[in-house]
């Protein structure tokens, strides 16, 4: 009986795209890139009446990008820069994701806190930042894999409320997946 009351997963939008939460006709910046899939079909969600733009780190990640966007069928404004000097203006974007399933920020020592600071600066007032992390593994792959899940979001919390980010707050974890969410205060830079 069980059976016949599961909801049906056809149509539905992965995990991370909906905890993004980012709609048409927004302006999305996407920072790095952990899963073309993803990364393709968060850019395809603005439309044509939004934008949709993601900084990379280097030329091989680019292709890769640009593939998942072309399959993905969404245009999208990738460029290869560091990080912590995105080259965008000052309230470019609605949300800002970044992709963290790799331990980017981790590895990015003392200039993370500067990266954020970065994507702060190109967020509107009221803007929000949504970083994903590697979650808890669940199912057999909890058997395989190590729980880094809680270590990370609280790193990627620490850091967030260092860049300046307000209301700074885990919004889930589920599947492997952990969406951290921090705003930009009204007003500030």
């Amino acid at each position: 009986m069980r059976m016949f009351l599961r909801q049906s997963t056809v149509g539905r939008e992965p995990l991370a795209i909906a905890m993004s939460g980012v709609r048409m006709g927004e302006r999305l910046l996407q920072i790095g890139m952990d899963t073309p899939v993803v990364s393709g079909l968060l850019a395809a969600k603005p439309g044509l009446s939004g934008e949709s733009a993601m900084v990379v780190p280097d030329d091989a990640t680019a292709v890769s990008a640009k593939r998942a966007a072309e399959n993905a069928g969404a245009l999208v404004n990738i460029r290869v820069h560091a990080l912590d000097a995105l080259p965008f203006d000052r309230q470019a974007f609605d949300l800002v994701v970044v992709h963290n399933r790799e331990g980017q920020l981790a590895n990015m020592g003392d200039t993370r806190t500067r990266a954020l600071q970065e994507c702060r600066r190109v967020l509107r007032p009221g803007g929000r930042i949504i970083v994903i992390d590697k979650g808890t593994p669940s199912g057999l792959a909890a058997i395989f894999q190590s729980r880094k899940g809680p270590e990370a979001r609280a790193l990627t919390v620490e850091t967030l409320e260092a860049a300046g980010f307000r209301s700074v707050r885990p919004l889930g974890d589920r599947d492997g997946f952990s969406f951290v969410e921090g705003i930009k205060a009204g007003g500030s830079d």
